[in-house]
């Protein structure tokens, strides 16, 4: 029984013709080796899984055969060919970076560079992963790399070139693979299949393609498990069912529901694809790129972006007529935002269940305008199948004397429906003019409350205007002095200290100013401020009194006060005035402890 081989082992390209999605580095490394000028040092970088390492293999074996093709190929059939295939070759030396990155181990490599080669024209020297050598190695390293001999080429491969120190980039000639697209992996993997006897659904090789995501190597041991685990035949059903896909068919018919607010259908399809063992973020993530392609598939222009299986194009085509690029849009926002809150939720389920009800009743929420900045959401109120609740009337109150009740208000929707009560100004009318308003038993409750709210105030206001004091120093002196004794009667020394401090001036008829020598009697006063104002108008029966606190710092206490010295100062300050205190330590040989 002959022994497994993997299949990306056993269909490793072994020319430059068969490297899959790399034509742009495979036609430039053919003509330098046509035109005799390569470089002494290379770095391949790029994904995972693309063919860095197999370039660097068919280079080295290309530029020592015997025996060139016109293209730039290597012939397989020459004893250095064979000897490469066979990996008893002594021209090429493989270090991996990941396993050898000090400095010790550089330092052999370069000495290893010193003889010449036995047989054929370069000594190629493979360093994968070279982005894991320690930047002293890197350091060891970059002068053999840019004046190697001329026998020696060096190929550097890495999947993070960020990571390599700038001085080794500029000593390189840099090739950057790209992934490989799906078309490329399907046809490749076809190949394979064929070559095998193996029955393989183009759909089935599509699905392995994208699941991949531009790694050749990875397609390839997905193909290996999957033939394993099909006995050699590739179905799209038992190829999802092993990858643990979900079917795009379960989109589509979510799709339907949503757009057709079938909420309870919506719902118990999520249930049967929740039993089957798929998470809520998979549903998620999924159903927001089946929305992606279905954006895709609105506009011939971008088409070429929708990378599915040709059996499902013609069905995202014909859901892209159906559902309004107003709703994809929105829908996409959503899931956006519930994959991001998903982590963080504690019940998952009730999560994505909840995001379903959104998209259900999604499509009578907004829609798309388009105006002269671009496209821009609105709300839709017409067609709405919400609750429609009763509208109510529009209400305003204002405390005027009221308007002839001939002239119309103009009217206000409904959406814009305020109460507004407006404070009363300072002055108000007198009472004469207050009983020409109408009596409260002939309107409606809100304005009788108003009527009695006016005449209560015009009372008030009359009651007021006939008593006021007028604001003197000698009055406000009186008023002060009577608020004191109220303090020595709360017992609190502190605030009668400070009251008795504070200097008093009059600004205006209403107002006042309270002058405080520093912020702690500011604070003092200010925390009696509640019972103060209560005292000051109640002695001025002056609703509208009004006072403010003013700090002027006082310049004795602005002084700065004499610094305690430490003791280090205050041996000093003994010295100078008792010398023999010196003296007498010196003698003894003291060390003091500042």
């Amino acid at each position: 029984m002959d022994k497994f081989i993997v299949s990306a082992r056993k269909y490793r390209p072994q020319n430059f013709s068969t490297v899959v999605g790399q034509s742009h580095i495979t036609t430039t490394l053919k003509n330098a080796i046509k035109n005799n000028q390569l470089a002494h040092a290379f770095l391949f970088c790029g994904p995972r899984g693309v063919g860095k390492t197999t370039c660097a293999r068919i280079l080295a074996k290309t530029i020592n055969c015997e025996n060139q093709t016109n293209d730039g190929e290597a012939c397989n059939t020459c004893n250095s060919c064979v000897s490469f295939d066979a990996g008893t070759s002594l021209n090429i030396h493989e270090l991996d970076a990941a396993s050898n990155n000090s400095v010790d181990d550089i330092r052999s490599l370069v000495e290893q560079v010193r003889f010449a080669p036995q047989a054929g024209k370069y000594k190629v020297y493979i360093v994968d992963e070279v982005h894991m050598l320690s930047a002293s190695a890197f350091n060891a390293f970059l002068k053999t790399l840019e004046e190697p001999p001329p026998y020696a080429i060096f190929i550097l491969a890495t999947t993070e070139k960020h990571k390599i120190l700038p001085t080794i980039l500029s000593r390189c000639q840099i090739f950057d693979f790209k992934r490989i697209t799906n078309d490329d992996t399907v046809e490749h993997l076809q190949e394979i299949c064929d070559k095998e006897s193996i029955k393989a659904e183009k759909t089935a090789l599509h699905v392995i393609a994208q699941k991949s995501e531009g790694c050749m190597r990875d397609s390839l041991s997905i193909l290996d498990k999957i033939v394993s685990f099909t006995n050699g035949a590739l179905t799209y059903a038992n190829t999802l069912e092993h990858l643990n896909i979900l079917d795009e068919d379960y989109y589509f018919k979510l799709l339907e529901y949503l757009q057709d607010q079938n909420l309870s259908d919506a719902l118990l399809m999520y249930d049967e694809i929740n039993r089957k063992g798929f998470e809520g973020d998979t549903v998620l993530e999924g159903f927001a790129e089946f929305l992606r392609n279905v954006l895709v598939s609105k506009d011939a222009k971008v088409a070429m972006l929708l990378e599915v299986a040709e059996d499902f194009k013609q069905k995202y085509l014909q859901a892209a007529q159906k559902v309004s690029t107003a709703y994809i849009v929105s829908a996409l926002n959503v899931l956006n935002e519930s994959g991001i809150q998903y982590k963080q939720a504690k019940n998952k389920r009730l999560h994505v269940e909840l995001t379903i009800i959104k998209l259900s009743y999604l499509q009578q929420a907004i829609e798309l305008v388009g105006n002269e900045d671009g496209l821009s959401k609105k709300k839709i109120t017409d067609g709405a199948k919400a609750i429609a609740f009763r509208a109510l009337p529009v209400t305003k109150a204002k405390i005027i004397e009221p308007q002839p009740a001939a002239v119309a208000k103009p009217k206000v929707p409904a959406t814009e429906a305020k109460l507004i009560i407006q404070e009363p100004a300072p002055q108000v009318k007198p009472a004469a003019t207050v009983n020409k308003q109408p009596a409260s038993n002939g309107g409606t409750p809100s304005l009788a409350s108003l009527n009695k709210l006016r005449q209560q105030i015009s009372k008030q206001a009359q009651a007021g205007d006939g008593g006021i004091k007028p604001l003197t120093i000698d009055e406000l002196t009186t008023c002060w002095e009577a608020f004191i004794e109220k303090l020595k009667e709360k017992k609190n020394p502190a605030a009668i200290t400070n009251f008795r401090n504070a200097q008093l001036s009059i600004v205006d008829d209403y107002s006042f100013d309270i002058v405080a020598d520093g912020e702690l009697p500011r604070k003092f006063i200010d925390n009696e401020r509640a019972e103060l104002i209560t005292h000051l108008q109640n002695h001025f029966n002056n609703k509208q009194l009004v006072y403010s606190i003013k700090v002027v710092e006082n310049k004795e206490n602005t002084q700065p006060a004499e610094r305690q010295l430490n003791t280090k100062e205050q041996y000093q300050r003994i010295v100078d005035e008792y010398p023999l205190v010196k003296e007498l330590k010196d003698r003894l040989r003291l060390q003091l402890d500042y």
